[in-house]
C-alpha cells in the first residue's frame, strides 16, 4: 500500500464510464471520474499494466505536486523548488507541455518554457550543468496542468498517445482514431459473442480494435515505447511479468469479423494493417459496395462503422445516408447497426428511428453514436 500513488488518466469526452469500468477491471483504486480524465491509485506496476491494457485512455500521468500561482514569475520559482534530481540527470532530456484554463495564464507554450526555464536553471545552479530539451524522445516529459490558478506537475507514463498503438502502417484520409474505435465498439456492448461487421471499413481500425476486444488482447502491447521506460526507476522485469500476466487473460473467438469497402486501396490498408496486429486469422475484408449487400445467414449480426462526413468526400449526403438506411431495412434482418456521424442533418434521412443516441467528439467536430435494431420479421411479432 505504501508504494501507491495517484494518477490521471485523460479520455475522450464522453469515455469517462467506459474508462472508469476499465480501470475497475484492472484492479485500480479509489477511481474517481473527472471531465475527460478518470483519477486512480495503484502502484508502479498498475501503471504499466495501465498503459498497456487500457483501450479509452489517451494518458497516463502521475502527478508529483499541486500548488497555487499568482503569476509566471510564482510559477518559476515553485518550479524551480522542486528536487527534479528525483527523476532525471543533469545529462538527460526533457520535454515540457502545458495545458491551462484560466482568466490569470494565457498561452499554454509560454507556461511550458517557463517551467522549463525553471527546471533547467536549477540543474545549472546545483550542478553546473543542464539537460537537453528533445521533444521527441525526452528521458522525461513533464505536463503541468493550470486550472484557474491551481497547478499540478505530473510526469507523462505514456509519452506519445496511447491511440498510437503500433499496428498501424497505412490510413486513409481522416482515418478513426484508435482510441475513439475502441470507446465507439465497446459503447455498443459488444461482446464478442456473434459475428462481427464494418461494412465502411476503410484502413481496418474498427475491426482490429473489435478483434482485440474479442480475444481480450491488450491493445497496447504493439507499440515501440512508453515514456515510462526512459525513467530512473524502470524496472524491465517487473514490466515483463505485468505484460505476461495480460497475455494470460488473452481468450478464443469463435465467430466471423467482416469488413467491407468499396475502395480498393482502402482495402489494401486494412490487410496491411491487419496482417500487423496479427489477427489476419480472425478479421476478413473484401472488396464490396455495401449498398448492394445483404447480411449471410440467420444469425444475430453486430455492426459499427463510421461512415463518411462530407468534409472528406464528394458525395451527396442526403442520398448517402437513405441509402445506409434502404440497405439496413432490406439487406440486413438480426442486426444491431451502430455508426458515428458528425452530420446531424443527414442523419435525417436514414427513415428508421434510432433506439440510442450518444453525444461524442470525434476530434473537435460534435457527433453522434445512434444505434438501429433491425429485427428479423416485424418488431411487433419480436415483442410478442
Amino acid at each position: 500500500m505504501e508504494n501507491n500513488f495517484k494518477m490521471v488518466a485523460k479520455t475522450l469526452f464522453g469515455f469517462e464510464e467506459l474508462l472508469a469500468k476499465e480501470l475497475r477491471d484492472l484492479g485500480a483504486q479509489d477511481v474517481k471520474i473527472g471531465v475527460r480524465n478518470v483519477s486512480f491509485v495503484g502502484d508502479k506496476g498498475f501503471m504499466y499494466k495501465a498503459n498497456l491494457g487500457l483501450r479509452t485512455a489517451i494518458k497516463i500521468l502521475k502527478p508529483i505536486k499541486t500548488f497555487r500561482v499568482n503569476s509566471e514569475q510564482d510559477l518559476y520559482n515553485r518550479i524551480y523548488k522542486m528536487s527534479w534530481e528525483n527523476f532525471l540527470s543533469e545529462n538527460g532530456s526533457l520535454a515540457v507541455d502545458a495545458t491551462v484554463h484560466s482568466n490569470v495564464f494565457k498561452h499554454s507554450k509560454y507556461i511550458a518554457l517557463k517551467t522549463k526555464d525553471a527546471i533547467v536553471d536549477k540543474f545549472r545552479d546545483t550542478k553546473g550543468t543542464r539537460p537537453n530539451v528533445d521533444l521527441r524522445f525526452p528521458d522525461l516529459k513533464i505536463n503541468v496542468h493550470i486550472d484557474k490558478q491551481l497547478c499540478t506537475v505530473s510526469l507523462d507514463s505514456s509519452g506519445e498517445s496511447l491511440h498510437r498503438r503500433g499496428y498501424k502502417t497505412a490510413t486513409n484520409i481522416a482515418p478513426i482514431s484508435e482510441v475513439l474505435a475502441a470507446g465507439l465498439i465497446m459503447l455498443s456492448g459488444w461482446d464478442g459473442q456473434s459475428d462481427f461487421i464494418d461494412p465502411m471499413c476503410g484502413s481496418g481500425t474498427i475491426l482490429i480494435e473489435a478483434a482485440m476486444i474479442a480475444c481480450n488482447i491488450p491493445p497496447n502491447l504493439m507499440r515501440k515505447e512508453f515514456a515510462f521506460e526512459r525513467w530512473q526507476d524502470w524496472d524491465v522485469d517487473l514490466f515483463e511479468k505485468i505484460e505476461e500476466s495480460l497475455l494470460k487473460k488473452t481468450r478464443d473467438f469463435h465467430h466471423k469479423m467482416i469488413g467491407y469497402d468499396k475502395s480498393p486501396s482502402a482495402i489494401r490498408k486494412a490487410n496491411d494493417n491487419i496482417r500487423n496486429a496479427n489477427l489476419d486469422d480472425f478479421i476478413k475484408v473484401k472488396h464490396e459496395d455495401f449498398f448492394k449487400t445483404r447480411k449471410a445467414g440467420d444469425e444475430h449480426l453486430h455492426m459499427v462503422f463510421n461512415p463518411p462526413y462530407g468534409e472528406r468526400l464528394d458525395i451527396d449526403m442526403e442520398e448517402f445516408y437513405a441509402n445506409i438506411g434502404a440497405t439496413l431495412k432490406h439487406g440486413y434482418p438480426g442486426t444491431n447497426a451502430w455508426f458515428i456521424t458528425s452530420n446531424l442533418e443527414a442523419l435525417k434521412h436514414i427513415g428508421l428511428r434510432p433506439s440510442r443516441k450518444i453525444k461524442l467528439f470525434n476530434a473537435k467536430l460534435e457527433s453522434r453514436l445512434v444505434k438501429y435494431e433491425m429485427y428479423a420479421g416485424s418488431k411487433k411479432a419480436k415483442k410478442q
